[in-house]
């Protein structure tokens, strides 16, 4: 069993008008460079044997300062970069609703199922993204792996993995914090005997990095 450490990225400039930046590339703020480097000091004490980063350079950015910290090398992984919004990138969910009201409204009711324009489903980036830690699984059967990527991804994959319904992700998570920690150990072999049981357990989520156990 591997424990998995998920960061969300930190804050980009995008974020104080709750801009939908999927696969857009967009920046750090300071705020967001100062949650990294909260992160790369977390990550002195967490025994880390690997760190794993979505592609997109605020990924990376948030991910250098744990680099920095560790010494451990930076990897990346095309299969963890964010949904794709498709037309609603760079967009305020107002804009959304204003521009495609019927496919805004199909979106919320099932955010995981209904793709906006041109986007890629939540189900499918589950489906592109467990494999990712499934190989990180093989690598290190027992290692301690940080994975710094995106919040729709991180709570899609969170509620796939727990037994929930993804399309229930935007009521049941509605918040993930700048490089916040969410440390599960996957893969767990449950006792439950529910007809969705979890395949994860669950250590800690969306904790502050200055406050998150290593």
């Amino acid at each position: 069993m591997t424990t998995f450490f998920l960061a969300r990225h930190g804050e980009t400039v995008w974020h104080a008008d709750h801009r939908y930046a999927g696969n857009s590339d967009v920046g750090l703020t300071r705020r967001g460079l100062g949650q990294a480097a909260a992160l790369g000091a977390w990550a002195v004490g967490a025994e880390l044997d690997a760190i794993v980063a979505s592609p997109l350079s605020r990924a990376q950015r948030s991910a250098a300062p744990a680099v920095e910290t560790t010494g451990l090398e930076l990897r990346t992984d095309p299969r963890l970069v964010e949904i794709d919004f498709g037309v609603a990138e760079g967009l305020t969910p107002d804009e959304i609703g204003e521009r495609y009201p019927a496919e805004w409204a199909a979106f919320t009711e099932a955010p995981a199922s209904a793709p906006l324009p041109g986007g890629e489903s939540g189900r499918a980036g589950i489906a592109r993204a467990i494999p990712a830690l499934d190989d990180l699984v093989r690598e290190f059967p027992d290692g301690r792996v940080l994975v710094v990527a995106h919040a729709t991804l991180i709570r899609l994959l969170f509620c796939e993995l727990a037994g929930m319904d993804p399309d229930g992700y935007r009521d049941l998570l509605p918040v993930l914090g700048n490089c916040n920690v969410t440390t599960i150990v996957y893969p767990w072999a449950t006792e439950s005997r529910a007809e969705h049981h979890p395949r994860i357990r669950l250590l800690g989520f969306d904790v502050p990095a200055v406050r998150a156990a290593v």
